[in-house]
């Protein structure tokens, strides 16, 4: 029976696949498939580099978590964005499964001491990068300032040009970076919540390249570990820096934190226990509001609206994503959700609000699908648009099916707001390591129905006039 359901379950997928893939020219802008030779467990985008009458060459961060027969990297590629109405339909369509893409290029190739878990990009200089592997350290890396390597089977690792201390237990996922100072965020098995200030360090990383090299260069809060023996896994000759600030409060592994946007002071964090805390390292270390029971299960992930502060996302193994108001976040100490989003039928991995417009955001699974949602449609009377079913959960508009496996992570472009970079975990599907695409649903889904019937109109009359 339980091969039955496992072979059901693939030809449902299967199924599902090649029905998405007969509606791309009809539901994409432009699309970009890139087979991966190994697994990547975090894809994020980098700074814009070049504008072109086209496309655009943007940075693209990714990781490769090989088998050991070759060191685990961090990948700087660069990405060429295809502009909006630029792609023609056939030429959208027209992609192969089983090879990479020639929008995508490796740039870069950092050898990383372990598997790279999670990336994070610091927002006031884009040349900073910090990275969860498994181990209790967050590394930080100088991407210009690291040399490219060639990841063979023997190659001694890249050194850190920093490390972030503090963790007594692994810290794999939980990690963050702030919006207005430098400061870094991570949470872990240790069911700590640290804050680092990397400040001193990045004056000196991105002024001077050649001290970013050299341990020693950094700030006052720099302490320099001794070499020691053991596995070469652990970076032991970079500069590190000690906690800023540590909060407990939750009672099992922490596994996603995120800053509020406006507030370098305000942070929040989700984890194993199936709580959401609020911090604030102004009242000190003790939870600020603690709610006891945000779902039914464990939280996976969590995002803070970067338009409107009063909106927090968090997604479960529960299959839902659920939506807060911080002003009002707890009933009797459980959780009083402004609503739940029920579109997945597998745990949610990865939540996250658009940068462009304030109600909408997006949520990954290991169902393989990353749903659009927009919180303002629930409730009001809607016209099935695109790929959405006429059955679809309230808020729903559109449904990513292109990836045929769990999606592990995927991040919204702020240079290019509607296009999104999605990496899944589907190396048996694919024949490769795993699925990377760039996306972006046509403009038609998510615009304005009065912009889109005015310029249906335009279209009509123009097409009579040429007629006549």
């Amino acid at each position: 029976m339980k091969e039955m359901r496992g072979k059901g379950a693939e030809e449902t997928v299967n199924e599902r696949y090649t029905q998405w893939k007969s509606l791309v020219p009809v539901l994409y802008d432009w699309l970009a498939n890139h087979n991966l030779v190994w697994p990547s467990l975090s894809c994020r985008w980098g700074p814009q580099l070049e504008q072109a009458t086209y496309k655009n060459r943007q940075r693209l961060y990714l990781s490769e978590q090989t088998d050991g027969s070759v060191p685990n990297t961090l990948v700087i590629a660069n990405c060429e964005v295809v502009k909006p109405r630029v792609a023609a339909a056939e030429h959208i369509s027209q992609f192969n499964e089983e090879a990479r893409s020639p929008f995508v290029k490796k740039y870069k190739t950092i050898i990383h001491p372990g598997e790279v878990n999670r990336i994070r990009e610091l927002p006031q200089n884009s040349k900073i990068v910090a990275t969860h592997t498994d181990s209790p350290d967050v590394l930080i890396w100088d991407i210009e300032a690291q040399p490219n390597r060639h990841a063979v089977l023997g190659a001694s690792n890249s050194r850190p040009d920093l490390l972030l201390t503090g963790h007594q237990d692994y810290a794999e996922f939980a990690l963050a970076m702030c919006h207005s100072e430098p400061f870094v965020l991570s949470g872990g098995k240790d069911k700590s919540v640290i804050l680092w200030s990397i400040h001193d360090h990045i004056s000196s990383l991105a002024s001077d390249p050649g001290s970013a090299r050299s341990p020693g260069s950094g700030g006052a809060n720099a302490k320099h570990p001794s070499k020691t023996g053991g596995s070469n896994d652990k970076p032991t000759d970079s500069p590190s820096v000690e906690p800023r600030g540590i909060y407990q409060g939750h009672g099992d592994t922490v596994e996603d934190v995120q800053f509020c946007p406006t507030s370098a002071q305000e942070f929040c964090s989700v984890g194993d226990d199936s709580c959401l805390i609020l911090w604030d390292t102004r009242a000190g270390s003790s939870p600020v509001v603690k709610v006891e029971k945000a779902h039914d299960a464990d939280l996976h992930c969590v995002d803070w609206n970067p338009n409107d502060v009063n909106l927090i996302l968090t997604g479960s193994a529960d299959n839902t994503v659920r939506m807060f108001d911080r002003r009002n976040l707890t009933s009797g100490q459980v959780g009083s959700p402004i609503h739940t989003f029920e579109g997945h039928n597998a745990a949610v991995l990865c939540v996250q609000w658009s940068p462009d417009k304030s109600s909408v955001f997006g949520s990954s699974a290991e169902d393989g699908v990353l749903n659009i949602w927009d919180h303002e449609k629930i409730g009001k009377k809607q016209d099935s648009v695109g790929s959405k079913p006429s059955n679809a959960p309230p808020g729903l508009f559109f449904r990513h099916a292109g990836h045929r496996d769990k999606i592990v992570d995927f991040h919204w472009n702020a240079s290019d707001p509607w296009t999104i970079v999605s990496v899944s975990d589907d190396c048996g599907s694919t024949g490769g390591g795993g699925t990377l695409q760039i996306w972006r649903m046509i403009d038609l889904i998510y615009r304005p129905e009065e912009e889109v019937l005015a310029e249906l109109d335009t279209f009509k009359s123009h097409l009579m006039t040429c007629q006549s």
